[in-house]
């Protein structure tokens, strides 16, 4: 072959290898905007067909008005708790001047919480149960993982706690907070205590099972190496079985934190702990012609938020892991 017939070869083999870059990345933006659009279709022509008691059940147009009245509404609100601080720091400046010895107090502005605010109280409440529940499942799926006399000894209390569901755990938990955590000034509200509670003892199982099987599954030749090496116990899990085994920590992590983000739902509504489970519960108890809207807009926030915290756990694990491949989509 020529020399220029061999340049000609390559440039032709390059296009081909660009062109069909070029087409994978079409698809892969293409697609889920085409998936959007058809589910998008399928609501409004549904929602036209489907009347309730409390009216027609609603489309894309009435759920969007409805984000953006939910959007004022916590406008609005803000605006008020501005002024009625500003109304307390002139009335305490006033009275100070008046009376040098007297000790000003703020009093915390006692308005309805906003959509908004319930949605940062959900979130703070499933990371404090996550964060409980990790503290406990990837030490404990450790020992599990290194001991097969630990797993046989924990292994028929996952069996056994695992399948059971938030609704039951729910009664149980509020009459132990309630007798347990008693104080005159509580840092926590004890439906905090409750729901973050739940959320850790319906999510540590995924995260416990899968850092067992992690590290129950590192390569002879690495345990290997730890011998050699002459490492003790806590030489020998920081630097072989959490760098091994940290993809399957991470797959039970993800894992842990949607069930906890859906748990926590349930858990709101049962125990009126502010937060999006509550709104949703408030919602249908109002029964206005705008609670199906509102509620809808719930819902949609509660699936955007747990699609943006499995993203995050995503780069998290891609973050702290030394095999970049190793992380899934």
């Amino acid at each position: 072959m020529s020399r220029q017939a061999a340049i000609t070869f390559m440039s032709a083999k390059t296009k081909l290898v660009n062109f069909s870059s070029v087409k994978a990345s079409l698809a892969s933006a293409i697609l889920p905007v085409l998936g959007l659009l058809v589910f998008i279709g399928l609501w409004n022509m549904l929602a036209k067909n489907i009347d309730t008691s409390l009216g027609q059940f609603p489309g894309t147009s009435a759920v969007w008005e409805q984000a953006q009245v939910l959007h004022q509404e916590h406008q609005t609100q803000q605006q008020k708790a501005e002024a009625f601080y500003e109304r307390q720091e002139k009335r305490n400046a006033d009275r100070v001047a008046k009376d040098p010895s007297y000790q000003p107090k703020i009093r915390e502005f006692t308005g309805a919480p906003t959509f908004f605010d319930q949605i940062w109280t959900s979130l703070y409440t499933v990371m404090v149960g996550f964060f409980m529940a990790s503290l406990i499942a990837v030490p404990l799926g450790i020992v599990c993982g290194l001991s097969r006399s630990a797993y046989a000894a924990i292994n028929p209390l996952i069996q056994l706690f695992k399948p059971v569901s938030p609704l039951a755990w729910l009664p149980l938990v509020t009459m132990v907070v309630s007798a347990v955590y008693v104080s005159d000034d509580p840092m926590f509200s004890k439906s905090f205590i409750t729901s973050a509670t739940t959320v850790a003892l319906c999510c540590l199982w995924p995260t416990l099972i899968n850092t067992a099987v992690g590290v129950s599954s590192i390569e002879q030749d690495l345990v290997n190496v730890s011998k050699v090496l002459r490492l003790n116990a806590i030489q020998h899990v920081l630097k072989i079985v959490l760098p091994s085994s940290i993809p399957s920590i991470f797959t039970g992590l993800r894992l842990s934190l949607g069930i906890g983000w859906m748990v926590l739902i349930a858990a709101e509504m049962l125990a009126q702990n502010p937060g999006l489970g509550k709104f949703v519960w408030d919602e249908f108890q109002n029964g206005s012609s705008e609670s199906l809207a509102r509620i809808m807009v719930a819902v949609l926030t509660i699936g955007i938020i747990g699609f943006i915290l499995d993203r995050l756990m995503l780069q998290l694990q891609k973050w702290v892991s030394w095999d970049k491949s190793t992380a899934m989509r």
